[in-house]
């Protein structure tokens, strides 16, 4: 597995993968402005054999700080430490740039979903901290709940 940052494709890649991960991004409209929003991020992918199979986009709020926009793996590559890879790859390079935080949003615990139960363990057990619940941030169905990271 080849983990590397790219400049071209990358609205072709998520929207691949994410339109594969139904349980996660199902809904259309977000779907749609993560393919576009991913063109203006860094963008690491994980490679099988030359064939992405996952992928990281990383939006800069400040010099010090970064989000992860969105991230993807196809279901069949889950549970094979790719996305940690992706993480850690992702906080060596915004290490290198001077950043000192990493955030990132996903639904909260306060919504009920096994899917999203998976993330939130993912995230957890990459060394983020819950810093706050925003109940209607996306919408009053979808509360969002911030995660950061000290880089």
């Amino acid at each position: 597995m080849i983990i590397k940052e790219i400049d071209q494709n990358k609205g072709k890649i998520c929207e691949d993968i994410l339109r594969s991960l139904k349980d996660w991004f199902g809904i259309e409209e977000a779907t749609k402005a993560y393919i576009k929003g991913v063109e203006d991020t860094l963008f690491l992918i994980a490679c099988d054999n030359e064939k992405p199979v996952g992928f990281i986009s990383l939006k800069k709020h400040y010099s010090f700080s970064y989000e992860i926009y969105v991230m993807g793996i196809y279901k069949e590559y889950h549970n094979r430490g790719i996305g940690s890879r992706l993480v850690k790859q992702a906080e060596r390079l915004l290490k290198e740039k001077g950043a000192k935080f990493l955030q990132v949003k996903t639904l909260s615990e306060s919504r009920p979903n096994k899917f999203y139960d998976k993330t939130r363990t993912f995230y957890l057990k990459n060394s983020f901290t819950p810093l706050e619940e925003f109940k209607t941030l996306w919408d009053e169905f979808n509360p969002c709940l911030l995660l950061v990271k000290n880089l």
